[in-house]
């Protein structure tokens, strides 16, 4: 009896196949669950990282970390159960410094008024979305800049992942350094890659699950993770939950005047931008982009996403995006909403034991984002690198996403660098009106920055 199915395992299985279109995709309902799991390891850094930046800010600790997993779990269900896409979200990282190293420290806004302004930026966020105007900024972007803003991407969590593992370390020199191998967290890591790589050598299903198992456990063995929680209760969100100021966002306190106009447009041109990167080159990896370059389902994905904000800042914490990490799950066979709704159920979950949360070291998880950096690079080949009209606007978004830590900036740089070649080439048209008005937004961006 002991190797019998339970007699309803098979009509929950179906059900699912039904409700996430599974078989279709190519995928089984196994393999969702453990992709799913998979970004939730890459991506569980964050319920650690995201309280250490705000707390800066002066939020508490406790109350982030109950926050963070709250927001990053209600909005990647979300994604999964009304998008279906293999899309995690969470509080993004370069927004979580702005709010608190431009926004409360340097500028002194008090950070209830700067949760106001997140919220602010998820409404606009959703107003642009019903209009179909983030729609529209998607379709202006020509289909080779996607390719490169995969192949960024890829570079981008490559690069992040050899940070974290030491591998590459700062060098005032060189900028950056070869690390010192013999050390245990480079060692480590360079341990993990040899098994993903192994394992994925030999289209081993959860090869990137597998390979951060094992290397975390060596570690554990060897006495290399030194980790020291902090108690907390879940009662400690109502030090933040719903403290947002939204009538000291719009202004009517005084003090801060034009300024929160700018941190507004910043956190939308931010999100706007840093979404469309992440969510193109996910779905691109994904197989859920049609020939035609359209992404299936997009404005339920940027709906959930704007909602995602607005849910955030009510917790307690700065904007909520699309994670590049979610490609981590992707690459271990993740295809459908599924694998979302696993990441977004542990995520809630870890609500419960947040401090224990990083289990996996950096060691472990660093392997993870090398090897899926690498695998991000085929869609570089749809780009054609001999023709200096696509080549050049695509070249210049790939450096510059790993390069500045941002895509944005690299967008900013691709979709500039087209539109002046479109006029260069006297090939400008009507129907290019977006495209062109995007390339003067950046341009205004980088004056505006330069300025600032």
């Amino acid at each position: 009896m002991s190797g019998e199915t339970a007699p309803g395992a098979p009509a929950k299985t179906a059900a699912l196949d039904r409700h996430f279109g599974i078989s279709a995709r190519g995928s089984t309902v196994r393999t969702e669950i453990l992709a799913g799991a998979t970004t939730f390891i890459a991506m569980a850094y964050i319920i650690m990282v995201n309280p250490a930046i705000l707390s800066d800010a002066g939020l508490p600790v406790a109350a982030v970390a109950v926050a963070t997993c709250i927001a990053a779990g209600f909005a990647t269900l979300a994604m999964g159960l009304v998008a279906n896409v293999p899309l995690a979200l969470a509080p993004g990282m370069g927004l979580n410094a702005y709010f608190t190293y431009t926004v409360v420290l340097q500028m002194g806004v008090p950070w209830q008024v700067g949760l106001g302004c997140v919220f602010l930026s998820g409404v606009i966020f959703l107003l642009l979305t019903v209009a179909g105007i983030r729609q529209m900024i998607i379709a202006a972007i020509p289909v080779h800049l996607f390719a490169a803003v995969a192949g960024g991407i890829g570079l981008f969590i490559a690069f992040i992942g050899l940070k974290n593992a030491g591998i590459v370390v700062a060098n005032p020199a060189t900028f950056v350094a070869i690390g010192d191998l013999k050390q245990p967290g480079p060692a480590l890591a360079l341990l993990g890659l040899l098994v993903i790589a192994g394992l994925s050598a030999w289209r081993v299903k959860g090869a990137l699950l597998i390979g951060i198992v094992v290397t975390s456990i060596v570690a554990w063995l060897c006495g290399q993770v030194h980790f020291t929680p902090q108690p907390y209760s879940l009662t400690a969100l109502t030090e933040t939950a719903f403290k947002l100021d939204i009538a000291g966002a719009l202004g009517f306190g005084g003090g801060h005047g034009l300024g929160l106009i700018e941190i507004i447009f910043v956190f939308l041109f931010v999100d706007i931008f840093d979404n469309i990167g992440t969510l193109v080159a996910v779905t691109k990896r994904a197989g859920l982009v049609d020939a035609a370059g359209k992404i299936p389902g997009l404005n339920k994905i940027l709906t959930t996403d704007s909602v995602a904000t607005m849910v955030g800042a009510m917790a307690g914490t700065s904007t909520v995006t699309s994670y590049v990490e979610s490609a981590a799950g992707v690459q271990a066979g993740g295809r459908t909403g599924l694998a979302s709704v696993v990441t977004g159920i542990l995520f809630l979950l870890a609500v419960f034991v947040a401090p224990y949360a990083q289990l996996a070291p950096a060691a472990a998880t660093a392997p993870a984002l090398i090897i899926v950096g690498g695998l991000m690079m085929a869609p570089l080949a749809e780009v054609d690198w001999d023709d200096a009209y696509m080549a050049v606007p695509a070249f210049l978004t790939l450096i510059i996403i790993p390069l500045t830590f941002s895509i944005a900036n690299g967008l900013a740089f691709g979709i500039t660098a087209f539109a002046a070649l479109k006029i260069v080439r006297g090939q400008a048209k009507r129907g290019d009106w977006l495209l062109f008005v995007l390339a003067g937004l950046f341009v205004a961006r980088f004056v505006w920055m330069a300025a600032g």
